[in-house]
């Protein structure tokens, strides 16, 4: 799990970068929408940095379970395909990555889905 945490960081910490990056230099360059897809693709990573995060904390809290260690990895590629997708896209106008991120968004839905399979079917220990 604790990669996941480390994940989750540097994804949260990349996001913060690109944002700047786009807020400041990419916001004379690119156009109103390719900016919106820009910024699109850095939201996404950092929410699912945080959900990296969440994965990782909550296999310590109740168990590395399988279904969490599926979700974090369906996150970190769902980050990978769609972010990574959106900013190819709107950077260096590469149309043919436009396939890609639904992948990446099925991804991310198929993370969400079992994490809360994972916190339906296991509970925390009781406190001690």
């Amino acid at each position: 799990m604790r990669q996941f945490l480390i994940l989750g960081c540097a994804a949260c910490g990349l996001a913060v970068i690109f944002g700047a990056f786009a807020a400041h230099g990419l916001k004379a360059t690119l156009a109103p929408a390719a900016l919106a897809t820009f910024r699109t693709g850095v939201d996404y990573q950092f929410y699912h940095g945080l959900a990296l995060l969440v994965v990782g904390l909550s296999g310590f809290h109740s168990g590395a379970t399988k279904l969490l260690r599926l979700a974090g990895l369906s996150f970190t590629l769902g980050i990978v395909l769609f972010c990574a997708s959106l900013y190819g896209l709107s950077v260096m106008g590469w149309y043919r990555l436009g396939p890609v991120t639904p992948v990446g968004g099925l991804l991310f839905i198929l993370g969400w889905g079992l994490m809360a399979t994972h916190f339906l079917k296991n509970t925390a220990p009781p406190p001690s």
